[in-house]
């Protein structure tokens, strides 16, 4: 279990994303949660890229990738076969099928494991602003050593479907700088399962939204079945909703292994899948989730007779900006009603030309424009669905492939009409309101998009109407991908880009590994890339790139991590931020962070890029690294602003002396809190009493602090979490103390500058009034 190329899933966090992929790290770090989720343990990436690097696969991606021609989809389609036959005729390198068959093994012995589900889990999935939905292969009851080694490179191989690459395409994702590991857990004999979101993702009101069928949850994921739908009030947590819906068939295991469809029987078809007190229960391990993550969450979940399970956690990554968007407008009085009704699953509206399709086969019937209609959309259909102006099927839910996808891809989208496919005639021209769930004939007069096609909805774009504030508002970047969409945000410029993600959705491999094996030059360029990418987007807005802030057991877990990484008993108040940088071990890594800097400043021409230092303690410290930077060609003058992360109270209690060091400071909220209320910010147990709530007295007062002796130094100060998003009086506060910028996550952007927009008023008013 100590091999890097399989690791226990108890083991993993987030931390592990470019060793362990999303889902995998996210169910780890429940598992340390003590939720429920099945026990298993990952493939890893390092022994994708092991797997790779032995075989003549290298080669065959090149050549077929390099094949592709866009102008001919059958091309996407010859790349994804050549590549896919590789895989799965590759014999494993000895060292690996011999860690792979060891684990498996005694898994199985402790676990009383008969049957697993081997799943993908991508470097790209599940991340916070993408979510590759049902894009890479899982393989459920699975059973004995051959059957697993088989299903691994079958999920490997996947990585390569057409549908993944023409996704990725559209996402933006360097389909070079992705690898995949697979997750493999103990099998649940599931009665029922579903999909729960903690938001609704249709509309951002606060209602957790719940869907149930019976058997196995892929038959729900895949729109094979209308499932059970319920709306729990977010404050309440009360049912406020309930759609029963009939189910005649369900998924379940087949004797001896694999899946079979069965008939449900006739008493069982109409009756509430999930009970009262179950569904409760749910709700429950739900909220425990999202005060984790502290965002909305979507989750997958199953049930055996006894108990359920949480089996894939991922942030919603489509909230709308608001609760009010487009919809197509009410039918005048004598006007046709809607001829079908089913679930809005993407908002929007869009008119044209319906094409029916019966399956993948037929996706090159569908013309760019044109209307979708079908009993159910599958993940090879992602091309036509992203050419599409609508989609409607005839079965799913809000939680069904064609619903998540089309979400991601900005594509109204309704789902659950039962009939769509005998309703509407192919060629027939119809209108799509994704936001209320129903179909019109004919065209009828839409809205202006908020967003280009292919833009995610929960993403404004610059020209929707949001008030001018005083108060900076900025972005948040987390991929350097994402940078071009969300440059068309209405923001003065990036808050945060942590250089920390470029690490491992491009390096993927601990700097210091990277040295020592003579690969500096390619460490900074790929740093360079990175951040290039996001400066150039948003020229000449700044951007702020905060340097490396990994901890050790973070950076321990990265690939060629565990030489150069101490084990230590509380890495969070560790060897972090600027005390790596001044250390002799680590100088050489930081030096490349600069070095990739200074390269994007002289090389690229985008004086935009800017500095902010974590994690900062001394004033000593930062006369050290001050003299690194200028070695590297950065000293702060007109066109170069350094900025210090105030998290340690040491910079708020003296703020003044720090301010004669940098041009300003960015709040980070999450360690402010958890210093000053020496509350542990992973602890649930502290989460779930209260006492983790960057509004507390004692943490607000630090914050006034800070202002006003930066603010008496002509230093600025912003803040770069989601407390002014999720809390708004969080955000009042620092309004009226005077905070000079907010930095924010691309989909709180609009909803928040509106609201700091009122406050602001509120505050002229309230002077008048007084004067």
């Amino acid at each position: 279990m100590a091999s890097p190329l399989v690791v226990d899933l108890a083991e993993v966090s987030d931390a592990d994303l470019a060793l362990v992929g999303g889902k995998a790290g996210k169910l780890g770090e429940l598992v340390r949660h003590g939720l429920p989720v099945p026990p298993g343990f990952v493939i890893t990436t390092e022994a994708y890229r092991s797997f790779v690097d032995a075989t003549d696969l290298v080669r065959v991606i090149r050549a077929a990738i390099a094949a592709v021609d866009e102008s001919r989809p059958a091309s996407t389609e010859e790349a994804s076969r050549t590549i896919r036959a590789a895989f799965e005729s590759a014999a494993f390198p000895p060292a690996l099928r011999q860690a792979i068959v060891a684990t498996y093994e005694t898994y199985v012995r402790q676990h009383g494991v008969r049957f697993s589900a081997v799943r993908s889990s991508a470097t790209a999935e599940d991340l916070a602003d993408a979510s590759f939905a049902g894009l890479q292969d899982t393989y459920l009851n699975v059973q004995g050593t051959d059957q697993i080694l088989d299903a691994v490179r079958r999920c490997w191989g996947s990585l390569f479907t057409p549908r993944v690459l023409v996704y990725r395409q559209k996402k933006g994702f360097d389909h070079a700088a992705l690898s995949l590991a697979v997750l493999v857990q103990k099998m649940v004999d599931a009665t029922v399962s579903g999909i729960l979101f903690t938001r609704d993702p249709n509309t951002g009101e606060n209602h957790m939204i719940v869907e149930a069928g019976w058997g196995l949850g892929e038959a729900i994921v895949g729109g094979e079945v209308t499932p059970d739908h319920y709306v729990i009030d977010g404050a309440t947590q009360k049912i406020v909703h309930k759609q029963i819906s009939e189910q005649t068939v369900r998924l379940v295991r087949a004797e001896g292994g694999g899946n079979r469809r069965e008939d449900v029987p006739a008493a069982e078809r109409s009756t509430q899948k999930l009970p009262d007190a179950r569904l409760a229960r749910l709700v429950s391990l739900a909220r425990v989730i999202e005060s984790r993550y502290r965002r909305p969450m979507d989750i997958e979940w199953c049930g055996d007779a006894e108990s359920l399970y949480v089996v894939q956690a991922r942030p919603v990554t489509t909230i709308p900006t608001s609760t009010v968007g487009p919809s197509a407008p009410a039918p005048a009085e004598g006007e046709a009603a809607p001829i079908l009704r089913g679930f809005g699953a993407s908002p929007g509206v869009a008119s044209g030309t319906a094409r029916l399709l019966n399956g993948p086969a037929e996706m090159d019937r569908l013309k760019p424009g044109e209307i979708l209609v079908t009993a159910m959309t599958t993940p090879d259909m992602v091309p036509a669905m992203s050419r599409s102006a609508g989609i409607v099927t005839d079965e799913g839910g809000m939680t069904c492939h064609a619903a998540i996808v089309s979400r991601e891809l900005g594509v109204p989208c309704v789902v659950g009409t039962r009939e769509a496919t005998r309703t509407i005639a192919d060629g027939a021209e119809v209108t799509v309101d994704g936001k209320t769930g129903s179909v019109y004939r004919g065209r009828r007069a839409t809205p202006e998009r908020t967003a280009p096609p292919g833009t995610a909805p929960g993403v404004a774009v610059a020209h929707e109407s949001v008030p001018v504030t005083a108060t900076r508002i900025l972005v948040n970047v987390g991929v350097p991908e994402k940078a071009a969409e969300y440059a068309r945000l209405p923001v003065s410029g990036v808050g945060l880009l942590r250089i920390e993600f470029i690490f491992t959705a491009h390096v993927r491999e601990h700097p210091l590994a990277l040295l020592k094996r003579g690969k500096k030059e390619e460490l900074v360029r790929r740093l360079a890339d990175g951040i290039g990418q996001v400066c150039q987007a948003f020229h000449p807005r700044p951007v702020i790139v905060r340097t490396s802030d990994f901890k050790t057991n973070e950076y321990r877990g990265m690939p060629g991590g565990e030489p150069f990484e101490p084990v230590e008993e509380n890495p969070m108040i560790g060897w972090r931020g600027c005390s790596r940088y001044i250390s002799s071990v680590f100088r050489p890594a930081f030096e490349c962070e600069l070095e990739a800097i200074h390269r994007v400043r002289t090389d690229q021409g985008l004086k935009n890029a800017m500095v902010m230092l974590p994690f900062v303690r001394n004033t000593w410290e930062l006369e050290e690294i001050a003299a690194t930077m200028k070695a590297a060609g950065l000293r702060r003058s007109r066109d170069f602003k350094l900025y210090l992360m105030a998290e340690v109270p040491s910079t708020v209690l003296l703020a003044r002396d720090f301010a004669h060091h940098c041009d300003g400071f960015s709040i980070g909220s999450n360690d402010l809190t958890q210093l000053v209320l020496g509350a542990d910010r992973d602890s649930e147990t502290l989460g779930r009493m209260g006492y983790f709530d960057e509004r507390d007295p004692a943490v607000l007062r630090a914050i006034q602090l800070l202002i006003e002796g930066a603010h008496a130094e002509g230093a600025t100060v912003g803040i770069c979490g989601q407390g002014p998003s999720v809390y708004p009086e969080f955000a009042e506060y620092l309004v009226r103390q005077g905070i000079d910028s907010i930095s924010l996550n691309a989909d709180t952007v609009v909803t928040t500058a509106r609201s700091i927009a009122a406050i602001e008023q509120r505050m002229k008013l309230d002077g008048l009034r007084g004067g």
